[in-house]
């Protein structure tokens, strides 16, 4: 008799729900409102992408989920909590490498475990563990001025994993990584969020990055940020860089590039009239500005 498998349970924790979320500041010429009405949910064990124009509000909503900042309107729960404070719940990862230059691979691994209590036996266990998830463990004794951008950036990754939090959020990880660089640091994030099935809240400028990457993208409108549409990704996975060449996944890009076109035009000004462009020998012919930037 044959006995067919069980389905891998799916995960119960790490739901993110963020309702009419607004946000704004105080400038020299008076308040801005950075983002307005943002609505997002992320299931848990989803990954979940942000693109938009630059300042349309996306690292500020993951600022706020991180517990960085407070809202100035609306509410930011995961698994029904209302976020007030940073917490061990939620990974941050950031562009810029943050680790900590005086100590080792490991020992940056380790540290929010030491924050947490864990005793030295178990964090040297579960840092190594996820250092040889990433790649990384031949270079556990390395201290981070000899390592490449793309293995400081895992050794970010993996310090956020160490304390387990139930949700991951990346603002633009890989954006100062070379091209290929940033392929590779795909198929590792990929590989190993399958492997630990947390949600991830991932912020991006690049478009390829956010389909190949995502369960569903949420494109947002230039500032103040609203949710301006939301993409499911049918792509099936476990994903592959060829996919990136297939009919489905180029149909998927052409719409969220004709999507953040428009928004990035508004983001710089608004209409560019067709006098400007002229004058800096591009010709219209008649077509709109969005056929011609």
């Amino acid at each position: 008799m044959t006995i067919a498998a069980k389905p891998a349970a799916k995960p119960k924790q790490g739901h993110v729900e963020v309702h009419d979320f607004a946000f704004s500041y105080d400038a020299a010429d008076g308040p801005i409102e950075a983002a307005k009405g943002v609505a997002i949910d992320v299931n848990p064990g989803e990954f979940v992408s942000i693109i938009g124009p630059s300042g349309c509000g996306k690292s500020t909503l993951l600022n706020a989920l991180a517990g960085f900042i407070k809202p100035t309107a609306g509410t930011v729960t995961v698994d029904g909590v209302a976020v007030e404070r940073p917490g061990a719940d939620r990974g941050m990862v950031f562009q810029q490498y943050s680790l900590f230059p005086w100590k080792t691979v490991r020992e940056n691994v380790e540290f929010g475990l030491k924050m947490k209590g864990v005793d030295v036996h178990n964090r040297q266990r579960n840092a190594r563990t996820l250092l040889g998830l990433a790649g990384l463990l031949p270079f556990e004794n390395y201290y981070p001025e000899r390592l490449s951008g793309g293995m400081k950036q895992r050794v970010g990754i993996v310090r956020a994993l160490a304390t387990g939090p139930k949700v991951l959020l990346l603002d633009e990880p890989f954006g100062a990584l070379d091209a290929q660089t940033r392929v590779i640091m795909q198929q590792i994030l990929t590989n190993m969020w399958q492997r630990l099935k947390i949600s991830v809240l991932f912020v991006t400028h690049d478009i390829d990055e956010a389909i190949f990457l995502s369960d569903r993208v949420y494109c947002m409108t230039a500032r103040p940020g609203m949710i301006k549409a939301e993409i499911v990704i049918p792509l099936e996975r476990p994903r592959h860089q060829s996919m990136m060449m297939s009919s489905e996944f180029l149909a998927l890009r052409r719409g969220l590039v004709s999507l953040i076109r428009e928004e990035s035009l508004k983001a710089m000004g608004g209409e560019i009239n067709e006098v400007a462009l002229q004058g800096l020998g591009i010709e219209t012919h008649g077509e709109s500005l969005a056929d011609v930037v």
